[in-house]
């Protein structure tokens, strides 16, 4: 019973403050005077009363400050019958500029605290008693470019306290591209005699507009670890103080692209300090032959370019020279705060017959930005030698008078229509007729026989040219592609096999079990086991197996189909 009355009281008091309780006081103060430039206070502001927390008007800050983020907390206690409430908000202040500025007095509900003074002073003048705890250092590789010239940004946040949290925001530059290269790289240095925890961050900024731009570095967001105010015999507690850093800005002139600069649809804007053309062959030069992939790798070098300003490698090619162009690779490197990127491209040529080919050069029009001139970055045109290949020829097929199918039926002698006048009866007038008769007999079988077998003509001229499917599928087995692969085999086989009269193969298992070679039947299992099982980015498939089971089953075809021409032939 009480305990019941003691409630009671309490309750009864409580709602009594609460009727008599209202603002009175607005007091503001700040953690540190006076402050480093781009570093941030923390104004603290106190009113005597639970008010509401859009109370507080900051807008007459931003004159002098950057307001960097606001905390609001509201706090009741009771002590003997006694409520106190209080509301504190906590903002994070960032000077605009150097000198002596004001904090103005900030009101709610008709009460205002009283002006602050606050001097800014520069890191390291005679005026700056202590090192920063922590401070943003930022650099450009260069501060005069051209547009569209890339150029790296390295910022350096210096740590020399213990935080709870810390964040760092992106640069901005209006009108251009800012991508950061790689991952942070964390290290420690000494400054002034300081031990700093050094985390660095580079960025990649190619400016699309000229002029002279602003660059705004990345600002630091964080809770540092602060000692505790209050003190025990046995116990230390640490409290937090929220912390913003403001790095430099940085002007940059970026300069137009230059009139002397020719612009077309072969020539694209190319700023850059270093720029080559390289190239390598697979096989060697000496070892070109007919029907097989000959490799050409283009190599485009580019310094102070990013990889998405690479441009196109074109090749073109002769007749009687296919290309098969490979995907680019694009890699890129910073080295010394120069990003260095490279574009490295595959070609497969395949020759249709032997002879000597002329390569057309390759050009790269470029601007190079230390000696300001235009520079051009050539292949020199190129000669090829194609040996014939002995895998793709055709033994040659002899005209014998025993061949008559070797004979165009328009080369055939025409039949002796002319009548034999014979003034006088003799055993010769029967010799001609009976040979005359035997003629035109011949030439009669003859006809009907080359009806029979004019389907048998094309396929000899088909086999004298080289089967396209093959060569693509060889090209294909060389660039290491694996669904080009499967989708060349069947059309291939076709194309040799109906030749030499056999029916049309619609899937692989009819092709495995129609060719029956085991090299072929391995090889082709290997690459439905890379495309529909588990592929593994540490064992990729390669093409050398099948390139060689396929050269292999080409010759076979090859032979056969020319012993069956020569088993038409008669004896």
């Amino acid at each position: 019973m009480v305990k019941i009355i003691f409630k009671l009281l309490a309750l009864l008091a409580l709602i009594t403050s609460q009727s008599v309780f209202a603002l009175t006081n607005i007091t503001a103060s700040i953690d540190t005077n006076p402050v480093m430039s781009n570093e941030s206070i923390v104004l603290t502001v106190v009113a005597d009363d639970s008010v509401d927390r859009d109370a507080l008007d900051t807008s007459s800050l931003l004159t002098d400050f950057i307001v960097a983020r606001t905390e609001v907390s509201s706090q009741t206690s009771i002590v003997n019958f006694n409520t106190s409430r209080t509301t504190r908000w906590q903002i994070v202040l960032i000077p605009r500029k150097k000198g002596n500025l004001t904090i103005p007095p900030l009101m709610i509900d008709g009460h205002q605290s009283q002006a602050i003074n606050v001097q800014v002073i520069e890191q390291g003048s005679a005026g700056s008693t202590q090192q920063q705890d922590i401070f943003i250092s930022a650099e450009l590789s260069s501060n005069d470019i051209y547009v569209q010239q890339l150029v790296t940004l390295t910022i350096k946040l210096h740590i020399g306290v213990q935080l709870q949290r810390g964040s760092l925001t992106e640069p901005t530059l209006k009108g251009a591209i800012i991508e950061q290269i790689g991952k942070d790289q964390e290290s420690e240095g000494i400054v002034n005699g300081k031990r700093y925890r050094i985390i660095e961050r580079t960025y990649a900024i190619t400016p699309e507009t000229s002029g002279e731009l602003t660059l705004i570095t990345p600002m630091f967001s964080g809770d540092m670890l602060v000692q505790s105010r209050r003190r025990s015999g046995f116990l230390s507690f640490g409290e937090t103080k929220p912390v913003n850093i403001l790095g430099d800005k940085l002007t940059l002139n970026v300069r137009p692209i230059p009139t002397s600069y020719p612009i077309n649809a072969n020539n694209s804007w190319l700023p850059s300090e270093l720029l080559t053309l390289h190239q390598e062959w697979q096989p060697e030069p000496a070892e070109f032959k007919v029907g097989e992939p000959i490799t050409r790798t283009i190599t485009l070098t580019a310094e102070g370019l990013g990889k998405a300003q690479l441009p196109k490698i074109v090749m073109n090619a002769p007749a009687g020279l296919k290309i098969y162009p490979d995907q680019a690779e694009l890699h890129s490197n910073l080295t010394k705060e120069r990003l260095i990127s490279q574009k490295r491209q595959n070609f497969a040529l395949v020759a249709s017959h032997a002879g000597e080919y002329t390569l057309p050069k390759i050009t790269v029009a470029w601007w190079n930005t230390v000696t300001n001139k235009y520079q051009q970055a050539i292949l020199p045109e190129q000669k090829i030698i194609i040996k014939a290949n002995p895998d793709t020829l055709q033994p040659p097929i002899e005209n014998t008078a025993s061949t008559p199918l070797s004979l165009p039926q328009s080369t055939l002698p025409a039949p002796l229509t002319q009548p034999i006048i014979i003034e006088k009866t003799s055993y010769l007038q029967w010799l001609f007729l009976a040979l005359w008769l035997l003629t035109c007999i011949a030439w009669i079988f003859h006809v009907l026989y080359l009806k029979r077998a004019g389907t048998s003509k094309p396929k000899q001229n088909m086999k004298k040219t080289v089967n396209n499917h093959y060569l693509a599928l060889m090209a294909a087995c060389k660039q290491n592609n694996a669904e080009q692969v499967l989708d060349l085999i069947l059309p291939w086989l076709n194309n040799s096999l109906l030749n030499q009269g056999n029916n049309e193969i619609s899937t692989l298992s009819e092709a495995i079990t129609q060719i029956d070679n085991k090299e072929f039947t391995c090889a082709i299992n290997q690459v439905q086991q890379h495309l529909y099982g588990k592929k593994s980015a540490e064992n990729p498939w390669l093409g050398v197996s099948l390139l060689k089971a396929i050269q292999q089953v080409n010759k076979q075809l090859i032979q056969h189909d020319t012993n069956t021409s020569f088993s038409l032939n008669p004896s």
